[in-house]
């Protein structure tokens, strides 16, 4: 099976070094997506109202295969 490795970008990156085996790029953009979400659910309450996360996707040889951008925007109306 072929491993896939997902890149976090969130302000810095961060590097997967490990991957993970997954059937094909099918099933990697699939994680990917679902891994935008739980990243974001984790760091927005922390850290602000206006955030970007982006996962990179990347095959065996390092080379990008998907991206994809979750983008979050809060706006106080009342203080």
């Amino acid at each position: 099976m072929p491993r896939y490795f997902f890149d976090v970008h969130d302000g810095g990156p961060e590097f997967d070094d490990t991957g993970t085996e997954l059937a094909g790029p099918d099933e990697s953009y699939a994680k990917a997506r679902s891994l935008l979400p739980d990243i974001a659910r984790e760091e927005i309450p922390r850290n602000g109202d206006h955030r970007t996360f982006t996962v990179l996707v990347k095959d065996e040889n390092g080379q990008p295969v998907y991206s994809a951008t979750l983008t979050y925007a809060g706006i106080r109306l009342q203080r």
